[in-house]
């Protein structure tokens, strides 16, 4: 059959397969034979989304991939898992209907049947389960709930599914379990990986167990501490992040600005890997426990120092000393959104899926931080070195000033008329107040039409970067940011360049875009090839 390739970004690449079966057997030839520099390898229903480190490793492993031969006796190796089922699902009528087996014969197909799991994604422990033969094919609900609760088991399309956590869902609702399908306390936070085997089994009631993974605080004294005095608007712990986990629907977060959160990093003597604090448009406040140095990036904001030494004012982009027992505010910035405080030897929040980054979709990581809380400091690293000051990482626009954000085309701009791909680059986008850590969303233009599609139908879910500029049936597109969904079903246009993203997470609402396309990154964007 044939496959083809589609280009999302400079850096990563969709792989298009014939069949779902074609899916597994390539995701799991890719899982356990990547290529140099390959970052993550996510299956979803009708591709396979590969990132790379680099935008070199990405064009060297499209050279080949398209080439690639599967040995058609590789298994996908996984586990057996069971799954106590109490089918009082609210759809399990309309589906014993739909099928024409009525309620019991659902039931009798659900646990007679042996389902993969082809892959994940949605939501972190979410897996899109399928059997030999379809049995129980039925469509999405015409009205999707806005909270299907968690434990919910359900059907959609060939799928059968569990919903890890409480979350919109258009699926059918067949039943529910109390297995628990998602628990960062375990070696594999997720019950269900990609290639495991499930079994359901009806039972009358559910027996809880009480977990016993959550660990016990630590008692031991922290002399080197930040206080929180006041979180501002909005103040999170974010490190470089969580990659390659994209299989359990966990995105990789990280600081929105990477740029800017290294940058404060460097200047303190820190690893780029150590965990910041992003704050949001002014407020934070913190006070010293032990003596520090400390360093501000990103949006510059007015900052000052009060304590028994007495007051002065603090410069950004350039380390500085906060000694014990004084306060360091800062002030809302005239420009830019994020402002990232970074203190020598790092802050000691607790790593989970080992990164200490606060995901806002999933809840995965560290809360945002609240006035009390205690930020226990890191030994610096021997060896390290404070740093001079520097020029911003980044150059933030003025007030009124037109952002111009560099686009790579694709990996579905063909899904788009020529009007509307015209339409995309020569117009202002302004940034709306729903904006947040997911993604930037625009104002719907005023005068005009919306971006126009070229086809009808809806596109299978797939795999999404970040910088993907995704356009739903407004036409007006979403750009996705750190915290942005694994995967998603509407076609993505084009992908601003990772070298662009730090200044499109520091756009605050009003600013005005404007998307330019460069040259796609490797002339083989619609290269196709043939494998078994």
């Amino acid at each position: 059959p044939r496959t083809g390739l589609r280009w999302a970004g400079t850096r990563a690449f969709l792989i298009e397969c014939p069949t779902l079966e074609h899916v597994m057997r390539l995701h799991a030839h890719l899982s356990a034979h990547p290529y140099p520099g390959q970052l993550d390898v996510l299956a979803a229903a009708e591709t396979v989304l590969l990132t790379f480190t680099t935008p070199a490793a990405a064009r060297r492993a499209a050279s080949d991939v398209v080439d690639i031969r599967l040995d058609s006796t590789e298994p996908a190796a996984g586990k057996d898992v069971a799954i106590d089922v109490v089918y009082d699902g609210e759809d399990l009528a309309a589906v014993g209907k739909l099928t024409g087996l009525g309620e019991r014969g659902v039931i009798e197909a659900h646990t007679g049947a042996d389902w993969t799991a082809a892959f994940g994604g949605f939501a972190p422990g979410f897996a899109y389960l399928v059997a030999d033969g379809d049995p129980l094919e039925v469509p999405r609900r015409d009205s999707p709930r806005t909270a299907v609760p968690a434990g919910s088991v359900a059907l959609a399309g060939r799928f059968s599914a569990v919903y890890p956590r409480r979350s919109p869902g258009g699926w059918q609702l067949i039943g529910h379990t109390d297995a628990p399908l998602w628990d960062v306390g375990r070696e594999e936070p997720a019950l269900i990986r990609p290639g495991d085997t499930v079994r359901y089994r009806a039972v009358r009631e559910l027996v809880t167990v009480s977990s016993e993974t959550a660990l016990p605080a630590s008692r031991r004294e922290r002399k080197h501490a930040l206080m929180i005095e006041d979180p501002g608007m909005q103040s999170l712990p974010q490190d470089r992040g969580r990659p390659g986990r994209g299989d359990l629907g966990v995105v990789a977060s990280g600081a929105a600005d990477r740029a800017s959160a290294e940058q404060a990093n460097r200047l303190v003597g820190n690893s780029p890997e150590a965990a910041v604090i992003e704050t949001l448009l002014g407020g934070l406040s913190v006070t010293a426990r032990g003596h520090h140095v400390l360093a501000l990036s990103g949006a510059p904001t007015p900052a000052r120092i009060e304590g028994p030494l007495g007051r002065r004012a603090v410069t950004c982009h350039a380390p500085f000393a906060l000694y014990d027992g004084e306060r360091l505010t800062l002030g809302a910035p005239d420009r830019g959104l994020r402002t990232y405080l970074a203190v020598r030897g790092g802050i000691d929040v607790p790593e989970v899926l080992g990164s200490r980054s606060s995901d806002a979709l999933s809840g995965i990581g560290p809360d945002p931080l609240s006035a009390g809380d205690e930020l226990p400091v890191l030994k610096a690293a021997a060896g390290r070195t404070v740093g001079l000051p520097e020029p911003p990482a980044v150059t933030l626009p003025t007030p009124g000033e037109t952002v111009t954000l560099r686009v790579s085309p694709g990996p579905r701009d063909d899904w788009f008329t020529p009007e509307a791909l015209e339409t995309f680059t020569s117009r202002d986008w302004v940034v709306s107040e729903q904006s947040n850590r997911v993604g930037v969303r625009f104002e719907e233009p005023p005068e005009g039409p919306p971006l126009e599609r070229s086809r009808e139908g809806e596109l299978a879910s797939e795999g999404v970067v970040a910088g993907s500029l995704q356009v739903p049936h407004s036409g007006v597109p979403v750009l996705f940011l750190a915290d942005h969904p694994v995967t998603g079903g509407y076609p993505v246009i084009g992908v601003v360049l990772p070298e662009d993203l730090p200044l499109a997470a520091q756009l605050p609402p009003s600013s005005a875009v404007r998307f330019t396309f460069t040259d796609p990154p490797h002339p083989a964007s619609d290269t196709a090839g043939d494998t078994p």
